[in-house]
């Protein structure tokens, strides 16, 4: 085990953004987890556990240990099963699956960052989400020191959430996620930007193949390579608002995207919101909309999370005052 001091937290987040890290240190296993662990716990320190950076954004540095999860596998339990390491790159992971001809997960193909994190987020494109085929997790457990198995049902799946996101459950580290894939074949109709998509190409033949293919290709439209321009995907989740509401707005805005959701809500599309309210190809505090997309915040010349909050919540104030709905922040902040 290798401890690294004061490192930059901005090397290690796709935003590029934050201050030094105390002490820092990549694991491949779970024993050298099991390690790190014990010496942070010995030295007082708190943990903070990272995969790809991707779905973080850092408010300042980090007063305790980084972990890097790098923690890889990829094992066919039966012909439908599949177990994976936390540190598993993701989306050479769906990639796999779909070379196998499993259909489950090719709705989240391009999806930056690690497998382990996919749960955190119940991570979700395209009308499809993790927790759509999770089986269970594996996990190390800060409490016990023991490697503990945590089912669907444990896990609190809600949009976008999870049992992980709370303070409270930090206790779990993720070094494992199986899920249960399908060989049957994709069946539409699919998301409407998908299926618009596949009709536009004269797609016909459904397959996990093609499906993959066409998200891909999607998303290399919509979405910044966070390799190429400092972004952490969609910085907003979708809001789910009151029946009436919609309603409401539906009278002013006729074609406004809307999808029903559970318990007499609607799920609305906020980077149309955004964009409705002026906001497309926006520029201040070293910060920008995509251009392609303005769900996608990207950092142009920002130094510093003070930039980001204040671009944020320009954008927050501005869709509220128009529309009357809160925009939540879908990165965690840390």
């Amino acid at each position: 085990m290798h401890i690294q001091n004061n490192v930059s937290l901005k090397d290690f987040s796709t935003m590029r953004l934050g201050g030094l890290a105390h002490s820092l240190t990549t694991v491949t296993t779970v024993d050298e987890l099991g390690e790190a662990v014990s010496w942070a716990q010995q030295h007082n320190l708190p943990i903070l556990v990272l995969g790809g950076g991707s779905n973080v954004i850092f408010s300042d540095g980090y007063p305790g240990l980084v972990i890097v999860n790098n923690i890889t596998g990829f094992d066919a339990i039966n012909d439908t099963t599949i177990r994976i390491g936390a540190g598993e790159n993701w989306d050479a992971a769906v990639k796999r699956t779909v070379d196998m001809g499993l259909h489950g997960i090719e709705f989240l193909s391009a999806i930056p960052g690690t497998a382990g994190a996919t749960p955190v987020q119940n991570v979700g494109a395209y009308g499809a989400q993790i927790s759509d085929v999770f089986v269970e997790l594996q996990a190390f457990d800060l409490q016990s020191h023991t490697i503990v198995t945590l089912s669907k049902a444990d896990c609190g799946f809600t949009y976008r959430n999870s049992i992980f996101k709370s303070p409270k459950n930090r206790r779990y580290i993720i070094t494992s996620i199986t899920l249960q894939l399908s060989k049957q074949l994709p069946v539409p109709p699919f998301y409407a930007s998908l299926q618009r998509y596949l009709d536009e190409n004269n797609i016909t033949d459904y397959t996990p193949q093609t499906i993959r293919h066409a998200v891909v290709a999607i998303r290399a439209v919509k979405l910044p390579d966070p390799r190429k321009i400092a972004n952490t995907g969609s910085f907003f989740k979708n809001p789910i608002v009151p029946s009436e509401l919609a309603t409401t707005l539906l009278q002013t805005y006729p074609t406004m995207p809307h999808w029903d959701a559970p318990q007499n809500t609607v799920k609305l599309a906020a980077g149309w919101l955004i964009e409705q309210a002026g906001l497309k190809n926006y520029r201040a505090h070293g910060m920008a909309t995509y251009e392609h997309h303005a769900l996608v915040l990207v950092n142009e010349h920002a130094n510093t999370y003070a930039d980001l909050a204040a671009f944020r919540q320009e954008i927050i104030d501005a869709v509220r005052a128009q529309f009357g709905v809160t925009l939540e922040q879908e990165p965690e902040l840390l």
